[in-house]
Parts: structure tokens; C-alpha cells; sequence
């Protein structure tokens, strides 16, 4: 039991790919999307947010990759779990052009909720895992990726910030699987952890099919701060017009017009 009520009465199951298994939470009817969590992991707002997923007529997977499922995010919390999973080697934080046994595992659980559904499959990775929708692409199963936030690699160096994490060979098959699906990302203009010069390597890289929705920050008169980070999550200011509900509406559109919803 989680505590949660949500994660309590979700199916949920381990999934085991090259030895390393994460439990998956799995709720909703529909078409699949793999809800790959923020720092400090399954949150009460990220499951918000795969609850407006299901409302909109798809199902979703939660791996807990992190952190205690169904915990209050704090930013206590997410620097302890950030620590932890900077040093572990399921997850290369500072990783250049590089794969990490967490994009593997990913990627097997795409393929497993395609075969399980039948049809292809959306992804929405934020914060620390922001950056894996791009790495998704490397297999076909994922046909519908959003990129939330993507902070990885670290942006330590000039190259980082402007690194998607995938070398030159892999960057180019995902921009060629995004002809076909496109790719959406997401990004507060003003966090640091996001720098512009990583979007501006995904409009190079992807042209028209990279559809970027950036968020002035801070912006005191949309209550949005300095610090703002969790588009879809923690930073959601969930009012009509507000742009973040419309960051939310345009991520939600994206998932069900590309799944077939």
C-alpha cells in the first residue's frame, strides 16, 4: 500500500527488463501513456496530471523509477532522491551522448504496453526524465513524446546546455521517427535548469516537427516566480487562459489526436 488512494486501487505490477525491475501503476481505459515521473517521483500533482490523462479518455503506466510513491514533493526530498540517482548507474545525470540503463528499461516497457494495447504509445517524461522522450524514439513504439522540463544533462558546460543527450547517430533517428509523430516540449523561460540553447538544439535538430511551448518566467501578474519549474505538475496554475493550463490542454491534445483518441 501506498498511502495513496489513487496508486492503492491502481493495477499495479513489477516489469523486469535486463535484470532491473521498477513496479508500473496502471489506471484508465484507452490508448497507453507511459507517465515517466519529476523529482522527487510519483507525487500527488503527477498523479493529478495522469488522472487528467485518464479523464481524457486514455490509460496510463507510472514506473516508480524514484522516491516514495504517493509522497508530498518537498525540496528536501528532491535533492536527497536527485542525489541518489546521480550516483547510481541506472541513471548517467551528466551523461553526453550517451544511453542509460533508465532509457533502456523505458524503452522495454514501451514495447511491453504496445504489445499489451495493440497500438503505439505516448510518453511524457518530466524534469529528470524530461530528456528520455527523445531517447524513446530510438524504437518505434512510442509515436506521441513530450518533453517536460528536460534537465538532463546537467547543464554544468556551455556543450551541456546545449545537449539533448543523445550522440549525432541517435539524434538523427529520432528526428527522423519525428516526421512521422513530431515531438513536444515544454519549458519555463527562465529555468536554469532547462536552458534555451537545448530547445535550440531541438528546432535544429527536428525543424517543424519539434513544437515548443516556452512559458515567460518569471511573471509575477500570472503568479509565476522566479524558480518555476513542473510545468504540468507543481508549477500548474490550473485557471482558463493561464499558460500553463494551456501548456497542460496543448500536452493533453497532442496525446489524444496522435493516439486516436
Amino acid at each position: 500500500m501506498t498511502g495513496h488512494p489513487r496508486l492503492d486501487a491502481a493495477t499495479s505490477e513489477p516489469f523486469t527488463h535486463a535484470g532491473r525491475t521498477h513496479v508500473v501503476h496502471r489506471w484508465g481505459e484507452g490508448p497507453t501513456v507511459i507517465v515517466a515521473t519529476e523529482m522527487p517521483g510519483i507525487t500527488p500533482t503527477v498523479i493529478a496530471f495522469a488522472d487528467r490523462l485518464v479523464d481524457a479518455g486514455l490509460s496510463v503506466a507510472l514506473p516508480s523509477l524514484f522516491g516514495t510513491d504517493g509522497a508530498p514533493s518537498s525540496a528536501g526530498r528532491a535533492v536527497r532522491v536527485m542525489l541518489g540517482a546521480c550516483i547510481s548507474r541506472e541513471f548517467h545525470c551528466l551523461a553526453l551522448g550517451d544511453h542509460s540503463p533508465a532509457t533502456d528499461w523505458l524503452r522495454a516497457l514501451a514495447r511491453h504496453e504496445r504489445d499489451r494495447s495493440g497500438g503505439g504509445v505516448g510518453f511524457v517524461g518530466m524534469c529528470f526524465t524530461g530528456g528520455f522522450g527523445l531517447a524513446m524514439l530510438l524504437d518505434d513504439a512510442v509515436v506521441a513524446p513530450v518533453l517536460s522540463q528536460p534537465s538532463l544533462p546537467l547543464a554544468v558546460t556551455r556543450r551541456r546546455r546545449a545537449s539533448v543527450g543523445l550522440d549525432d547517430h541517435q539524434l538523427a533517428v529520432a528526428a527522423e521517427r519525428a516526421r512521422h509523430c513530431g515531438v513536444l516540449g515544454l519549458r519555463f523561460t527562465g529555468d536554469r535548469f532547462v536552458p534555451a540553447e537545448r530547445f535550440a538544439t531541438l528546432r535544429a535538430a527536428l525543424g517543424e516537427n519539434f513544437h515548443a511551448v516556452e512559458i515567460t518566467s518569471p511573471d509575477p501578474e500570472r503568479g509565476i516566480p522566479a524558480d518555476a519549474h513542473s510545468v504540468l505538475t507543481e508549477h500548474l496554475v490550473d485557471e482558463p487562459d493561464h499558460p500553463t493550463r494551456r501548456a497542460l490542454d496543448t500536452t493533453i491534445e497532442f496525446l489524444t489526436s496522435r493516439l486516436g483518441v
